[in-house]
C-alpha cells in the first residue's frame, strides 16, 4: 500500500501492473544531443517584426546557445525525479503517470490529463496547491489524491505502434489505470487541450465512474453533430465566438492541419533537428501562453528546455503529434439530444486558444460552475497554479 499524509492508504495497485520509474538518460544520448545543437545551421533572417513569420531568429539562437552552454539537464532531471513517478501496463500498453497522494482528512481522486505541446511537468506547480492545501492557506478538506499521466506516445509512455490510438482509445486507457489498476471505483478528473477531450469522453462512455469533470478548454468536435440536428439556433456570442475561431484558425492553424494530415512527414524534421523542435514547440508556448509576447515572462529559458529535451531524449515528437491525425480520423459525434451528463466545471482563461461563451459549451456538457479567469493562458496549471487550484477546489467542493 501507498501510505498517505494522515495514517490513511491509497487503493493498492494491481503489483504485476505497475513499477516504479526514475527518469535517467544515458551519456551518450546527451553527448548526442550536444554535438547536433552545435553543428546547427541557421536559415537566414528578414528585417521584420519579430515573431510575425514564426520563431524568432534571435530569440532561437539564445536559447539554443543556453542549450549548449548554461542547461543542466542532470539538475532538470533531479528535480524530475523528485516526483514520484511509476508506469503500468494498461491494455497492451505502458503508460507513466506520477501519483501523489493528499495531505488531508479525505483526500479525492483527482486525475489531471494535459495536452500538446505539453507534458507532465505542466503540473508540478500544481501538484503542492491541491494535494496539501492547507499548507499553502487552504483547507484540508479539499485535498487531492493526485494522478498524472503522460498521453500516450508523449515522454514517457510508450508510443503507439499500431493506428487507432485516438482520444477515445486513450479514455479508454485512462479508466483502466484509475479503475482496474488503482482501483478507485470514482474519481474526478481535469482536462486541458487534449486532456480535455480525453475526459469528456469519459463523461459520455464511464459517466458512473465520474464525480465530476472540469476543464480548461471546450471541445468544439462533440458539438457538431447536434448542430446538425436541429439543435437551436446559434446566439449571437456563438456567432462572434465561431468568426473569432476561424480568424484564428486562418492565422494561427497551420500547425494542427500538418499535424492533423501529414504527421509522418513533420516528424522527420522534428525528430532530427534539435532547433526544428525547440523552433516548433516554443513558438506555441509564446503564443499561447499569456505572457505579452515575451515567453520568459512565464517561462524560464530552463523550463523551456527542460520540456523539449524530455520530447527529444525519449524520441516522442512524431508519436505526440499523431494524436491529432488519429482525432481526425476518429471524430466524436454527439446523438441528438446527447451530452455529458456529470457535473462539469469551465475554467477559461482569457489567452487560450478558444474563448466559446456558456451557451456553446452547455451544448455539449451540464455545467455547474462557469468562471472566466482574469488572466492565463494555454498552459495555466503552470501560468496561473494559484488561480486553477482555488477553482478545482472550489468546484469540487460542491460536489462532496
Amino acid at each position: 500500500m501507498l501510505a498517505g499524509a494522515a495514517g490513511r492508504t491509497l487503493p493498492a495497485p494491481a503489483a504485476e501492473a505497475v513499477a516504479p520509474l526514475s527518469v535517467r538518460v544515458s551519456n551518450a544520448a546527451l553527448r548526442d544531443l550536444r554535438a547536433r545543437v552545435a553543428r546547427s545551421r541557421w536559415p537566414e533572417g528578414v528585417l521584420g517584426a519579430p515573431w510575425a513569420d514564426g520563431t524568432d531568429l534571435q530569440f532561437l539562437q539564445t536559447l539554443v546557445n543556453h542549450w549548449q552552454d548554461g542547461f543542466d539537464w542532470r539538475l532538470q532531471e533531479r528535480s524530475i525525479n523528485a516526483l514520484p513517478h511509476y508506469r503500468a501496463s494498461v491494455g497492451g500498453t505502458r503508460i507513466h503517470f506520477v501519483r501523489v497522494p493528499g495531505r488531508g482528512p479525505r483526500p479525492r481522486p483527482l486525475l489531471l490529463c494535459h495536452g500538446w505541446p505539453s507534458c507532465f511537468l505542466e503540473y508540478r506547480k500544481l501538484i503542492p496547491l491541491l494535494t496539501d492545501p492547507a499548507a499553502h492557506g487552504g483547507n484540508p478538506e479539499d485535498a487531492f489524491d493526485l494522478v498524472i499521466p503522460s498521453l500516450p506516445g508523449y515522454g514517457l509512455s510508450d508510443h503507439p505502434a499500431v493506428p487507432g490510438v485516438h482520444v477515445g482509445r486513450v479514455a479508454a486507457l485512462y479508466t483502466e489505470l484509475m479503475t482496474g489498476v488503482l482501483g478507485y471505483s470514482r474519481y474526478a478528473a481535469h482536462g486541458s487541450d487534449i486532456g480535455a477531450s480525453v475526459v469528456s469522453w469519459m463523461g459520455l462512455d464511464v459517466p458512473q465512474r465520474l464525480t465530476g469533470l472540469h476543464l480548461t478548454y471546450v471541445t468544439g468536435s462533440a458539438i457538431e453533430r447536434e448542430l446538425e440536428n436541429g439543435a437551436p439556433p446559434l446566439t449571437d456570442a456563438e456567432r462572434q465566438f465561431l468568426r473569432r475561431a476561424w480568424k484564428w484558425n486562418d492565422l494561427e492553424g497551420a500547425y494542427a492541419h500538418l499535424q492533423r494530415t501529414k504527421p509522418l512527414t513533420l516528424a522527420y524534421a522534428l525528430h532530427d533537428s534539435p532547433i526544428g523542435l525547440a523552433a516548433w514547440l516554443v513558438e506555441k508556448y509564446r503564443a499561447w501562453s499569456d505572457c505579452e509576447g515575451d515567453v520568459t515572462r512565464k517561462f524560464s529559458l530552463d523550463e523551456l528546455l527542460t520540456v523539449i529535451t524530455l520530447y527529444w531524449v525519449t524520441g516522442t515528437i512524431g508519436s505526440s503529434i499523431r494524436l491529432y491525425y488519429e482525432g481526425r480520423l476518429n471524430p466524436r459525434r454527439l446523438a441528438p439530444g446527447e451530452r455529458v451528463e456529470v457535473p462539469c466545471g469551465v475554467a477559461l482563461f482569457p489567452r487560450d486558444i478558444a474563448h466559446p461563451p456558456r451557451e456553446w459549451g452547455e451544448r455539449a456538457y451540464r455545467i455547474t460552475r462557469w468562471t472566466e479567469m482574469p488572466r492565463g493562458g494555454h498552459f495555466p496549471a503552470h501560468e496561473e497554479p494559484e488561480l486553477l487550484a482555488e477553482d478545482l477546489r472550489a468546484f469540487f467542493r460542491g460536489l462532496r
